[in-house]
């Protein structure tokens, strides 16, 4: 599971991860023959520096600022440890491309076609419809597609298909009729994840992880058919497959493998990670690199697990790092993982200011307000680490969680642990990128941005951490209850992020996180209680086009908690202030609202527990999905001037090593790269192994 940003300017208000209703379903039109595609435009970069002249921020486009992070301690780690992460990187990048082509089958086409024109194209690049064309490409980098990465609505091209031609035409370029469809068909695979079940799960995903004659019946019969309900250690089915059909009409596995369906990237990962192997720090890492070795080779799914075991149980490293089939947020029925990589060096002072949330994992789960039967006996080898990003690739990137909580299978959980990763350097990026615009918006009063602004940093770490440590290592499911995918379905992912993000809401008001020196006083978790309503009623909604629905599972599990609250304590609780023609949120007793977090996470933990797939349904669809209308018009009104975009993305460093005279690694030197376009190009030109 991981941990997604959200960021209320002027205070790290760190929280966990848009369609058209049903008779709406077509995207919004696309610009009429009459835009002059031959305006000049003035393009300004809003660049953020700090006093040093470095660029934490180095553009906005469309609804994205580009921003930059650093390695600290990079020139601390010893030759061996700069040459293992070289390699662990450039095994991610490896597999960059396959993300694109799980998001949309044509997106490879479609990136490849436009990087084409953006070379090569010698006209006027000073025109609005140059930049229109830029700033289409871009939104496709930034979200690995033509999709967009949150929201799961096509991307509009502000230019017309005149004008594309023209730009085809000037470097001889051709698109095939399809992916041309994708581009320009408002209507045509709109919605890269579509969670309404009367649309059809499978029939509305213009994502790949299924051939479009592939139905949501008969994924859902065949998985079926390959699983085992009376397992104890289930596998993970699914996960690094594709189903399509063969030519008898019958469902089968496309399995990412070296030798099957993404076998060229997969082959240069594994080159990767054989180096990696090589230059191991220890016997058990160097062990987890074989057995994802394997797993990639062979695509067997107890090779994964095996791996997972290996990888939880190595604690001892400096480096550690995620590479895999990994979140399934993006399979509409949360089968197929999406992949990942994260390449992460360890901050030891950070981390042992945390350690102490690993030592009491036992007091958390005991004193949870969940059912006695849903608590874990024994909460087994939860790892926290704070660490700081070297590189990242496919769904994390450029688009990044803050943390980040693994393996998912709950059975390696519950018997070998966990480990939970903040990423610290990550955190510091966005920080030094931002200012204070949204928290004055939106915050009630004086009182609520003076507790942002002194404690609201804080909170929002120890959101992150409690999250990510204690939320999702806590609680388990009753005997014979199938896992979440299986009973929760569509409303899984939703739900999981929730509970999780409940678990550190109930216990940042708790005494308890005074006593261990967490934190001074309780006015931290009060600062997290208003950034948390006020951004899953309000400051959230700026992500939203006027009229959608809410689909993202982060964004629906912070609506649904606020909603659920808010209304269930009234006025006394929660009060809802009209101030100005604006709204806002004033918490009235943060003790009561406590209670009902707690009386919340005790209905989501059962939930999941019992597989009550019914009431998972009532409680998504009631409050996290269905946006008010005269809110979601104010909030888009009263964000349209601050200057700063919703969604923040990065650019990664760059490892360059040093050689000596047989080719053998000596040091590795960090950059930092300011240009977007030219990271993006440099990645499709050096990591393109599916064209």
């Amino acid at each position: 599971m991981k941990l997604n940003h959200f960021l209320v300017l002027g205070a790290s208000v760190l929280l966990v991860a848009c369609g058209p209703k049903a008779e709406e379903k077509s995207a919004p039109a696309h610009p009429s023959d009459d835009w002059d595609a031959m305006e000049v435009v003035d393009k300004s970069a809003d660049v953020v520096t700090d006093e040093d002249g470095f660029a934490w921020q180095t553009e906005q486009f469309g609804d994205i600022r580009i921003v930059r992070y650093q390695i600290p301690g990079w020139e601390n780690l010893e030759p061996k440890q700069k040459e293992l992460v070289y390699y662990l990187c450039q095994a991610g990048y490896a597999g960059r491309d396959m993300m694109y082509d799980q998001n949309y089958r044509h997106n490879l086409e479609i990136r490849n076609t436009l990087e084409n024109i953006y070379t090569n194209y010698a006209g006027d690049k000073s025109t609005k419809g140059w930049d229109r064309f830029e700033t289409y490409l871009k939104r496709i980098w930034f979200s690995n597609g033509i999709h967009h990465h949150y929201s799961n609505s096509k991307h509009v091209p502000g230019f017309d298909e005149g004008y594309f031609d023209e730009l085809l035409a000037a470097v001889n370029g051709s698109i095939g009729d399809e992916a041309r469809k994708a581009i320009f068909d408002p209507a045509f695979d709109n919605k890269k994840v579509e969670l309404d079940v009367a649309e059809g799960l499978v029939e509305g995903s213009a994502v790949n992880f299924y051939a479009p004659d592939v139905t949501t019946a008969e994924a859902q019969a065949y998985f079926k058919s390959i699983s085992d309900s009376t397992s104890r250690t289930p596998l993970s089915y699914g996960l690094n497959s594709r189903l399509a059909k063969n030519e008898a009409g019958e469902i089968i596995e496309e399995v990412y493998k070296v030798g099957g369906k993404y076998g060229a990237a997969l082959e240069e990962v594994c080159k990767w990670l054989k180096k990696a192997e090589g230059v191991a720090e220890n016997d058990r890492q160097a062990a987890a690199f074989r057995n994802l070795i394997k797993f990639y080779e062979t695509g067997d799914l107890k090779a994964w697990d095996i791996y997972n075991i290996n990888w939880v149980k190595e604690t001892e490293g400096d480096i550690d790092y995620i590479n895999g089939f990994i979140e399934v947020y993006n399979d509409p029925l949360g089968y197929t993982g999406s992949y990942e990589t994260i390449v992460e060096i360890k901050d030891f002072d950070a981390s042992a200011r945390m350690a102490v949330l690993m030592e009491n994992a036992q007091w958390f789960e005991d004193n949870s307000p969940i059912m006695d039967q849903h608590k874990k006996e024994k909460v087994n080898g939860i790892l926290y680490n704070v660490v700081n990003v070297a590189g990242e690739a496919g769904d994390a990137s450029p688009s990044t969680p803050i943390g980040v909580n693994l393996p998912n299978a709950d059975w390696i959980r519950t018997l070998h642990g966990s480990k939970s990763v903040s990423l610290g350097n990550i955190l510091v990026g966005y920080d030094n990128a931002s200012g204070s615009g949204m928290l004055s918006e939106f915050a009630h009063d004086e009182e609520e941005i003076a507790r942002s602004e002194s404690h609201g940093s804080l909170a929002g770490d120890l959101h992150t951490a409690l999250h990510e440590v204690i939320g999702h290592a806590s609680g388990q499911l009753e005997d014979g209850v199938g896992t979440p995918k299986e009973t929760i379905k569509n409303y899984a992912s939703t739900l999981e992020e929730g509970r999780a993000d409940l678990v550190a809401l109930y216990y940042l008001l708790d005494p308890k996180m005074v006593e261990l020196g967490l934190m001074e006083s309780l006015e931290v978790g009060k600062a997290e209680y208003d950034g948390y309503i006020r951004n899953g009623q309000l400051a959230q909604l700026r992500r939203l086009e006027l009229g959608a629905d809410i689909e993202e599972a982060h964004m629906r599990n912070r609506a649904w908690v606020s909603g659920w609250v808010i209304e269930k304590g009234g006025e006394d609780v929660i009060a809802k202030v009209e101030r100005d023609g604006k709204t806002f949120y004033d918490i009235k007793d943060y003790d009561a609202l406590r209670v009902l977090f707690g009386e919340l996470l005790q209905e989501v933990q059962r939930i999941k527990s019992s597989g009550d797939y019914d009431a998972a349904e009532a409680l998504v669809e009631t409050y996290g999905v269905k946006v008010d209308q005269g809110v979601h018009k104010q909030v888009l009104d009263r964000t349209a001037n601050l200057g700063t975009n919703p969604y923040g993305g990065f650019i990664n460093p760059l490892l360059v090593p040093e050689m000596d005279a047989d080719g053998n690694i000596t040091n590795v030197n960090v950059t930092y790269p300011d240009d977007f376009a030219k990271q993006m190009l440099f990645y499709s030109e050096t990591f393109g192994f599916l064209k």
